[in-house]
């Protein structure tokens, strides 16, 4: 099983970016997706789920701001990320979870000026 993430980088406050998940290895739409995050110093948290059939969840803290969905026929899942803060600052993980979970490397997003 392998999650490859992409598409991080550096952005101002305010500006945007997309991050992706390309998935190989599981049979990608039966498996509810993830995207979390650590920032330095602090513990990995949830910031965005979507089932197998397609319904998102955002975490109140970027509720408005980013958007998750998915391509089953890439096996990709996207994390969509607008009106970043500084405090989005972090390394970026997708999750596929069934039965057992799976974890990307991850990608990192900086937001500074």
């Amino acid at each position: 099983v392998q999650l490859v993430e992409s598409g991080g980088g550096l952005v101002q406050p305010g500006g945007s970016l997309r991050l992706s998940c390309a998935a190989s290895g599981i049979i990608f739409s039966n498996y509810a997706m993830g995207w979390y995050r650590q920032a330095p110093g602090k513990q990995r948290e949830l910031v965005a789920t979507i089932d197998s059939g397609g319904s998102p969840n955002t975490v109140d803290s970027v509720k408005g701001r980013f958007t998750i969905s998915r391509d089953n026929a890439k096996s990709t899942v996207y994390l969509q990320m607008n009106n970043l803060k500084p405090e989005d600052t972090a390394v970026y993980y997708c999750n596929a979870k069934r039965y057992l979970g799976y974890w990307g490397q991850g990608t990192q997003v900086t937001v500074s000026s």
